[in-house]
């Protein structure tokens, strides 16, 4: 298959993908107006809608720059239709992180494209490809944190605020999660092209396991706080408080109950 025979229905955006974006707006405007009678329901569905959004995103640009770079296979596989289930696994590349949000509120990286490598040329195309996808997480966390660094806060809703904080520090996890050099992550494709061949044969067994090494090691207490040391600052930098981030990780697990101090104190 080639550039000028891809179809235009494998470019077509998929109606699952219109439906999460559905959840996403309907929820988010129930957030921002206080339409929902319980605002953590609210909350919980526009983060998760979001954050899934965010993950076809993430998976949708590492195809996307495949195909501009040589690889016009993933028209077929229906990777450029931000269908979710297309993806290599598409139980575990959307269930499994949706769970980790839930249960640690960290970005865990998500689903998976298989990219035909072979069809590319160039070590610099390569590390595009895999660079593409915690970019789009950067991006997407530029614009959750924007109302926060520039200083536009007045007249939005307290519920969407704590909102935007906690997605803000999903998408700052999952970018800086997927850009660290570890074999089946992303931040280690873009550095395996310039590695030699011996190197990427001695890596290429521990690849699969790469993802579980990661969680393992946040499961360490002071590598935990480091990490999140390092979060922490890069969304305080952002103009993201502590506070706001709490809070939105609180009304998200609504399950839990209301958390009178940010409610009050909001």
């Amino acid at each position: 298959m080639t550039a000028t025979t891809t179809r235009h229905s494998d470019r077509r955006i998929s109606p699952v993908f219109v439906g999460i974006m559905a959840v996403t707006a309907v929820t988010g405007w129930a957030t921002w107006s206080g339409f929902a009678e319980q605002p953590g329901v609210a909350v919980f569905l526009f983060v998760t809608a979001a954050w899934i959004v965010s993950l076809c995103l993430h998976e949708y640009a590492h195809a996307r720059t495949a195909l501009h770079s040589g690889d016009f296979t993933v028209g077929a596989k229906g990777y450029l239709t931000l269908n979710p289930l297309k993806y290599t696994h598409a139980l575990l590349s959307i269930v499994l992180p949706v769970l980790f949000v839930i249960m640690g509120g960290i970005g865990l990286p998500g689903g998976a494209v298989f990219i035909e490598r072979n069809r590319i040329r160039g070590r610099w195309r390569h590390s595009l490809i895999s660079a593409a996808g915690p970019l789009t997480n950067v991006l997407f966390a530029a614009v959750c944190t924007a109302p926060f660094w520039l200083h536009s806060l007045d007249g939005v809703p307290r519920d969407f605020r704590y909102a935007l904080a906690f997605l803000a520090l999903l998408q700052v996890t999952a970018a800086i999660l997927n850009f660290l050099p570890v074999p089946g992550l992303d931040g280690y494709g873009v550095i395996e092209p310039w590695l030699s061949y011996g190197i990427k044969r001695q890596v290429e067994p521990f690849a699969p396991f790469g993802l579980l090494f990661v969680f393992a090691l946040l499961w360490v207490p002071s590598v935990n706080s480091a990490f999140f040391d390092v979060i922490d600052a890069l969304l305080r930098g952002l103009g993201v408080g502590d506070f706001d981030r709490y809070c939105g990780q609180e009304l998200y697990r609504f399950w839990q109950g209301t958390n009178e101090y940010c409610s009050v104190a909001g």
